[in-house]
């Protein structure tokens, strides 16, 4: 039998919380579905804009918009300072937008990550100066950590407004206007909006002050489209109130009001709109408009974002289409390396446990560095850093994701930050990904704090983070996130695999599929709903060597059930399994415009009578 934890355990309607008492009358499995996700009010669950946080309680969000409001109306050059992912793309997009439809002389600028690096650096300051000629900087997705570039901006004269929502412990810098939740001083009740919810908040505040004012103005909701692109795609967290934006977002899109460059983006991706969910941003749209910032420049992202001609969003789509296989091609290369080497470490370190500690190391503390010039680190059962020096800065975060995903280890990928420059003074880039009850950027920030000189910049999030560092210090940058690692308690790195337990027979149908779907915004943080339970096994297949597909039979289900297990490891099946325990996402399975009802395995173990 599987080893699973259950997100909650009372099965009966009068042990759940007494406001969902009534909703479990209609749906018991719906009513455990939000009892084990901390919904204990109908409220909670609210998805009209009139329940969204108030945006007076962002610190900042007044000075923001005064500044914004008087720019507008002098007709002072705004220069937009976007950040390289999907999350600064939409950020980017929305304010170009809104700003565009109040009247504002706007225009963005991205920087080349294999330039400037991230941020507001004194150097993205001047290529504005240069360009641009701004009067007003306002930053989205970026800028919290800015001290030098806020400095150099000011030294012109600009006038800057950073919009963020990245985490800092440090003082903010002395803009004219910071506006994050995550700063020191802000008591904005939710913590999860990412960049473009914060860049959101700032334009919904503008639009209701010109509007009450009798200014040019627009309805800042009609782009909740890119707002609920960039929030799934940077994986924030799905408390109410960002829930609430997605939902509307994805209602948006569903209907047909959206940015054109997203439905080019579906096309491209064979996609229907109508059927769009919101899981289909962070694995469809986002990593397309990210494979621009990835392989090329997020300009291209952006501007898919921001045409209003269908052609040209097509040939965008086209091009950005393009730059996503290009870059699966490279990250394919990238993680068979990457794996080669976590293997070639887990026998070495085998070896040296044979080997006991004769050489006086630490245990399970390895580094490996060979005449290739490759540099490599697997802390044993802890976390996995690795380093190469022809890597792609571009897509070290998604190698660090898989690796994460598949060791169950927080995982740091570092490349240079420059090709053409791998001496020990040169930077490396690191790109961090990690697991529940490893805060990764307070990790980092940890051996920063230990080791003064190791790291050059970083930030990020609990659970992705970048850091830049010289090569040389890359053998104690390992060494001393391997100390903050050993610090933590063993439990921690054991992955728990949750349960949302058994459905019941009525639930395998089609009709409750979609319900479940429609249910509410399910991702992370609110987690998607995932059962398991026992099936008598009736016939099996296996696909391409390497998909499991079952008909199964269920207690009181008058028909066979049909469940596939992608990528399964075939070596691993008895053959002759007559029960099965399965961890499963129901699914609605769409072939020659006929529906069926279909298991989505997440694992597996079967049972032995």
């Amino acid at each position: 039998m599987l080893n699973l934890t259950p997100r909650y355990t009372s099965t009966r309607i009068d042990e759940l919380p007494a406001a969902l008492q009534p909703l479990a009358a209609q749906s018991l499995t719906l009513a455990r579905l939000y009892a084990g996700r901390g919904i204990t009010q109908p409220d909670e669950l609210e998805t009209q804009l009139s329940a969204l946080l108030p945006a007076e309680m962002l610190h900042g969000v007044t000075e923001a918009v005064r500044l914004l409001d008087v720019a507008i109306d002098d007709g002072q050059r705004i220069l937009i300072v976007g950040d390289f992912d999907c999350d600064g793309a939409t950020s980017t997009a929305l304010m170009m937008r809104a700003l565009t439809k109040m009247g504002a002389v706007v225009d963005f600028l991205v920087p080349d990550r294999f330039k400037y690096g991230y941020g507001l650096t004194p150097e993205i300051v001047e290529l504005g100066i240069e360009k641009y000629h701004p009067e007003v900087i306002v930053t989205v997705d970026n800028g919290i950590s800015s001290h030098e570039g806020v400095a150099r901006a000011q030294a012109d004269g600009i006038t800057v407004i950073i919009t963020d929502h990245h985490l800092t412990t440090k003082e903010t810098p002395p803009a004219e206007a910071v506006v994050n939740p995550n700063q020191l001083d802000c008591h904005f009740s939710s913590k999860a909006l990412v960049g473009v919810g914060v860049a959101f908040y700032v334009l919904g505040r503008l639009a209701k002050l010109r509007r009450e004012a009798g200014k040019s103005t627009v309805q800042v909701s009609q782009y909740l489209d890119l707002v609920a692109l960039g929030t799934i795609a940077d994986v924030g967290v799905l408390d109410k109130n960002n829930r609430i934006l997605v939902h509307h977002g994805l209602a948006a899109i569903r209907q047909g009001r959206c940015s054109l460059g997203i439905l080019a983006l579906l096309e491209q991706a064979g996609r229907d709109p109508k059927q769009l969910q919101a899981q289909d941003f962070g694995f469809v749209l986002g990593p397309r408009i990210n494979a621009a910032g990835r392989m090329d420049n997020m300009r291209i992202g952006i501007e898919c974002l921001l045409t209003d001609d269908w052609s040209t969003a097509q040939l965008l789509a086209q091009e950005l289409e393009q730059l996503n296989r290009t870059r699966r091609q490279v990250e394919g290369e990238m993680r068979a390396q990457a794996d080669n080497i976590v293997q070639t470490l887990a026998a070495a370190d085998t070896d040296m446990d044979d080997e006991a500690t004769a050489d006086n190391r630490e245990s399970g503390d390895i580094i490996v560095q060979n005449r290739s010039e490759k540099k490599t680190n697997n802390n044993h059962k802890r976390s996995i850093v690795l380093y190469q020096d022809d890597w792609h800065q571009g897509v070290i975060g998604i190698v660090a994701g898989r690796l994460k995903e598949s060791h169950y280890l927080p995982s740091i990928v570092f490349a240079p930050a420059d090709t053409k420059r791998t001496s020990d003074d040169d930077l490396i880039k690191g790109s961090a990904r990690s697991i529940a009850g490893v805060h990764i950027r307070d990790a980092i920030e940890q051996v920063a704090e230990r080791h003064p000189d190791l790291i050059s910049h970083f930030g990020g999030h609990a659970m992705a983070a970048g850091l830049t560092i010289k090569r040389r210090n890359f053998d104690g940058f390992v060494m001393a996130f391997n100390d903050v690692m050993a610090q933590m308690d063993n439990e921690v790195f054991a992955e728990q695999k949750f349960t949302d337990g058994a459905l019941q027979a009525s639930d395998f149908s089609l009709w409750f599929a979609e319900h479940l779907a429609d249910a509410s915004v399910w991702g992370h943080g609110f987690a998607p709903p995932i059962f398991d339970g026992v099936f008598e096994v009736l016939s099996f297949k296996v696909l391409k060597d390497k998909h499991l597909k079952l008909s199964l039979r269920y207690p009181d289900v008058q028909y066979p059930i049909e469940a596939i297990y992608f990528n399964f490891d075939s070596e691993i099946w008895d053959y002759r399994a007559e029960k099965v325990h399965v961890l499963f996402q129901l699914d609605i399975n769409e072939w020659n415009g006929k529906q069926s009802l279909q298991l989505m395995v997440r694992d597996l173990a079967v049972v032995q009578e």
